[in-house]
């Protein structure tokens, strides 16, 4: 879960919010809009991108639609600069990188180095001395380079922005301002790609794009304890569910319950039936709850889907021919955790689920021991600085 980090930094965590909706809060706050504007956060950090278009009117901060790819950002420009760079050593010096970890891993730390400067230099150094079997390595890479050999990657984020745009029910026009956040908008080639795909609009630049996350999440956190302070009293957030979420029904198809960009908090039902079951009792009927990022349509397959899963227990009674019912109700909160209920309308048994991400969550005895140890290198830090 994403409140691991807070926790660990030692912050009381009251909610989670998207990182786009965090930014356009600071945006909107610091720019003082009333008026209704359309918003477009362009997010490209170092591992992920999201994209949400939002509408801002009068306080009140409504996401319209979301999209992105959770398997793009910098490190991915990094690989691809790793990669040109070990071909270039392979055909100067006949020597193959790939079992020599730690110089594939100084190379990077290298290229990440050289990412940096060429968002400002049109050319960047690479120099790693003993790099590998004691040979040097010396090379540069300009910024045109840099920009071929990631173009393929820069150019993708493009269709989630129409995605978004398409389903917030927009055109290209309607965008009052774009705002960027993520180290990797400062990359020329990223600013340069979106504005020429909203026809030469102006990019607003005006807030730190690493700063603009925690800005507006500390915004939310003083609106959820009370603070009356005047730019806030009239601030409402309406956030939507990233991904469309629904169940498994015959031949591993998905029907959805939610769509995505549905408001949240939000609550559907929904009755299913089953199609083979023991009339002699006591069978059990797996429902599966599954969430697709590109789901568009109210039935989809299975593939590549993710999937939870969980039994409700059907009694049907020997004398009866009836076909069990099942009741699903999922119902999402505030922090985009789902809780799925299932109910049998014939016999009246339940059962309930509460799923979140909790790929790579941390143990609590792992959070504690990390904050133990972040304590002692503060103290560390003090007496070095006394």
């Amino acid at each position: 879960m994403k409140d691991n980090g807070g926790v660990i930094a030692g912050f009381n965590v009251l909610r989670i919010i998207n990182e786009p909706t965090a930014a356009a809060v600071a945006y909107g706050l610091d720019k003082k809009i009333s008026a209704e504007r359309n918003i477009l956060v362009f997010d490209l950090g170092g591992g992920t991108f999201n994209v949400s278009v939002l509408k801002i009117e009068e306080g009140i901060f409504e996401v319209k639609s979301t999209a992105g790819n959770t398997h793009l950002g910098g490190e991915d420009f990094d690989n691809q600069m790793v990669a040109y760079f070990m071909q270039e050593f392979k055909c100067k010096h006949g020597k193959d990188l790939l079992q020599n970890k730690r110089a594939i891993q100084r190379l990077r730390t290298a290229c990440e180095s050289a990412k940096l400067n060429l968002s400002s230099s049109s050319q960047a150094s690479i120099e790693i001395d003993s790099f590998h079997e004691d040979i040097d390595f010396y090379s540069t890479i300009t910024r045109a380079c840099f920009e071929e050999i990631n173009d393929h990657l820069f150019r993708s984020p493009l269709e989630s922005v129409e995605k978004a745009l398409h389903d917030a029910k927009m055109e290209k026009s309607d965008i009052h301002d774009i705002v960027l956040i993520g180290g990797s908008t400062r990359i020329p080639k990223v600013q340069k790609l979106l504005q020429d795909f909203f026809n030469g609009k102006e990019l607003n630049k005006s807030i730190n794009p690493d700063e603009a996350v925690a800005y507006g999440a500390a915004v939310l956190a003083a609106i959820l304890t009370g603070d009356k302070s005047e730019d806030l009293k009239d601030l409402l957030l309406l956030d939507v569910a990233p991904l469309s979420l629904g169940i498994e029904t015959a031949g591993g198809v998905m029907t959805v319950l939610l769509k995505r960009n549905t408001t949240i908090p939000t609550k559907q039902t929904q009755t299913f039936t089953i199609s083979s079951y023991d009339q002699s009792g006591g069978t059990v009927a797996e429902l599966v709850t599954v969430d697709r990022e590109n789901s568009t349509k109210q039935t989809e397959t299975m593939a590549n889907s993710s999937k939870t899963q969980f039994s409700v227990d059907i009694k049907v009674f020997e004398a009866s021919h009836s076909v069990p019912q099942i009741e699903v109700t999922f119902d999402i909160d505030a922090n985009s955790i789902l809780n799925v209920s299932a109910i049998d309308k014939t016999s009246g048994k339940e059962n309930k689920i509460t799923i979140t991400n909790d790929r790579g969550r941390l143990s609590k005895y792992d959070i504690e021991y990390m904050i133990a140890d972040a304590e002692k290198y503060r103290k560390e830090d003090e007496i070095q600085h006394e």
